[in-house]
């Protein structure tokens, strides 16, 4: 009988990011690139570093290159994508978005004309539907996430991610706006990372809380009667978007939280409070990334039909998890989970008897969900 043979191990690949990673890798005697992928790097000044190695089994992600280069690295076995003309964004994109890198230009010109903003009207264009555009939109979104993978394993560690679900309509200086923004910062003292949708509202007032969750309780307060100035981002989001920024500017350097926005809602600007951005085209993946990520529990603010999808997408995870799998779901607003919208009756006779069944909490206030989420 003939033995089977042995799979071949899959080769390791390392991600070149930048000119300086590459330099380094140069300069401690590499001479082969098998496995590296080289993403959206200005290669023009190190054609006679690129001549002198081996590139083949390499891969170039929209990388700039000399004339000549790009057919010298195909002839000796490298993969070479090139950069794809006329897109506002980068579909080789190496990390995640910042606030001020999506508002660029804000301060002194309209939201219209910022990064993001031009990113969304390109969505809008009837060109988008060619394959070329479609192909852009699939590399774009599967880079965000493996940028994404390397935040949650790097500057967020270890710690569990508590998303934090809510509509886009509440405005600064409401009750509920301030409620979501001490949520935020409780559940970031707690030792989670906050995850939010990255948008307006209470996703936006979630990120601020966490953001300033270092900062002594009359910063948030600070924060908070500044921002109501600007109270939402309708007429205005270059408005809305430079009340941000100038909080952002008093309080630099805060804590770290996660925001997963997507331009299939374009018209719902991104927030500055959350200092990592992983913004989608395609919704549906994002709302799955959203839930997937928050393992140490969602906590449900009241919110219209965005929100109740999310409550019961994520009841469908646990429904089905198993029991060690399963993470807690919170609902604040007692009254606004059994009679407004009664979302929580339904999902009572959904658990049932499951194991997901002691995980459901209903709860009053902020503070009680914190107390939840930390026991």
């Amino acid at each position: 009988m003939n033995a089977t043979p042995a799979l071949s191990p899959m080769p390791r690949t390392l991600d070149v990011e930048s000119l300086e990673q590459f330099d380094g890798l140069v300069t401690e005697g590499a001479r082969r690139m098998s496995g590296w992928h080289l993403q959206s790097i200005d290669f023009s000044d190190r054609s006679t570093s690129l001549k002198a190695l081996d590139p083949s089994g390499a891969v170039f992600l929209g990388c700039t290159l000399s004339p000549g280069m790009e057919e010298s690295l195909r002839a000796r076995g490298a993969l070479v994508f090139p950069a794809i003309p006329g897109l506002p964004f980068n579909p080789y994109r190496p990390g995640l978005y910042t606030g001020p890198e999506l508002y660029e230009g804000v301060e002194f010109r309209p939201y219209e004309e910022t990064p993001d903003a031009l990113i969304y009207a390109w969505t809008k264009q009837q060109g988008r539907a060619g394959v070329e555009s479609a192909l852009s939109v699939a590399l774009h979104d599967h880079h965000i996430g493996e940028s994404l993978q390397d935040a949650l394993a790097g500057p967020f560690g270890k710690r569990k991610i508590v998303g934090i679900m809510g509509g886009h309509a509440g405005l600064r200086g409401s009750e509920t706006y301030d409620d979501a923004a001490r949520l935020g910062r409780g559940v970031s003292r707690a030792g989670f990372v906050v995850a939010t949708g990255g948008g307006p509202g209470a996703m936006e007032a979630a990120n601020l809380g966490a953001y300033l969750s270092g900062e002594p309780e009359d910063a948030l307060e600070d924060a908070l009667r500044r921002l109501s100035v600007v109270p939402g981002f309708r007429p205005s989001v270059s408005a809305w978007a430079r009340a941000a920024l100038a909080v952002v500017g008093l309080y630099s350097g805060g804590t770290p939280s996660l925001g997963i926005p997507t331009w299939f809602y374009g018209h719902e600007p991104p927030n500055l409070f959350a200092t990592h951005i992983a913004k989608y085209f395609a919704n549906a993946v994002r709302e799955a990334v959203l839930l997937e990520k928050a393992n140490g529990g969602v906590v449900f603010l009241p919110g219209a039909a965005g929100t109740v999808q999310e409550v019961f997408q994520d009841a469908c995870e646990n429904y089905y998890a198993t029991p060690e799998a399963i993470n807690p779901m919170v609902l604040v607003g007692k009254r606004y989970w059994t009679e407004e919208l009664p979302a929580w009756p339904l999902l009572r006779s959904l658990a049932g008897e499951r194991g997901m069944a002691d995980r459901l909490h209903l709860v009053d206030s902020v503070e009680e969900a914190v107390a939840v989420l930390a026991e």
